[in-house]
């Protein structure tokens, strides 16, 4: 069974760069890559100096590259359980075994969409969720937002800043009073019915259809997601998503950390997405480097204690 000083599960940005800083900081690591980032549909990662426009794939491939270059692995493979070992983690795998002193996990979100026929086919491309993210690439296009939840009048403000061709799709949340006069105040139209179908092809997006049977022309659609922590391996060690919400309406799940990324449970970390739904990619390999940091300082602490418990008495 080989083992590590630390084994990073996920390679996004946050696993990524976690695992740098601690191969930079002589680190033996393992990134365990399941290979299924959450922004794989998405043409180009946006917001990252130097980097925007570029296809996450990319990123991710100069990523393992340079974990590499200073010893670190990245391989291939699904966790499946994560649970003490006396001093150290087993985590387990389809596959076999590893242990670790430590554990990051940077494995991200699962984006729940609302149960719209063709939606899904359109996720990441021109059904999108972040005005940050998508938002320059829709400018001034016909932009529909399906409002699920009370974070789609904020969503429909922020698109009016890209586009004056806004339309609330009040799909099943109708908006509020007060939403409305602020709506109505930045002409954004309001559609009232249930959208049943998302229509477009190969080209793109063309228009909604209601439940009785009228079509919107839309060129883009925004969505809310619920982001879900996929975590279900940290289940022996007790550690479960939490609730994120707003209000009483629950926006996504994710694992409750400190800053530094330290969870409940000693040795182990998480960053990223997993932690934070909300981060876009600069954000998230930020709080790897956090993360990764911390853990080579808790290492450092508890190795330099050993060393002072092992030094002869003068």
């Amino acid at each position: 069974m080989d083992s590590y000083d630390v084994v990073v599960v996920g390679a996004g940005a946050a696993g990524l760069n976690g695992a740098l800083a601690l191969v930079r900081s002589r680190r033996s690591v393992l990134v365990i890559d399941s290979g299924e980032p959450r922004n794989a549909p998405a043409g180009h990662v946006h917001n990252f100096l130097t980097r925007d426009g570029t296809p996450p794939g990319e990123i991710y491939a100069i990523g393992r590259q340079e974990v590499r270059r200073y010893g670190g692995r990245v391989e291939q493979g699904t966790v499946t359980a994560i649970r003490r070992d006396d001093e150290r983690f087993r985590i387990d795998l389809a596959d076999g075994s590893v242990t670790a002193r430590r554990v990051l996990v940077a494995t991200g979100v699962r984006d729940e969409l609302p149960d719209v026929a063709g939606l899904a086919e359109h996720w990441g491309q021109d059904v999108v969720h972040c005005p940050y993210c998508h938002g320059w690439e829709v400018r001034d296009r016909r932009i529909g937002v399906l409002a699920t939840g009370p974070m789609a009048t904020h969503q429909a403000l922020l698109f009016r800043q890209l586009s004056d061709r806004v339309t609330m799709l009040a799909h099943t949340a109708m908006p509020t009073a007060q939403e409305r006069e602020r709506l109505t105040a930045r002409a954004i139209s309001i559609v009232a019915g249930k959208v049943t179908q998302v229509e477009g092809g190969p080209a793109g997006l063309t228009g909604v259809r209601l439940a009785d049977g009228e079509r919107v022309e839309v060129d883009a659609l925004v969505v809310a997601s619920r982001p879900v922590a996929r975590v279900d391996f940290l289940a022996p060690l007790g550690i479960t998503p939490q609730p994120v919400r707003v209000g009483d309406y629950v926006v996504a799940t994710a694992i409750e950390a400190d800053r530094a990324g330290a969870t409940a449970v000693p040795g182990v970390w998480a960053a990223g997405n997993v932690a934070d739904p909300m981060a876009q990619v600069v954000s998230a390999a930020a709080a790897g480097l956090m993360a990764g940091a911390a853990i080579n300082g808790d290492l450092v602490t508890e190795e330099t204690d050993r060393a002072v418990r092992a030094a002869p008495v003068t």
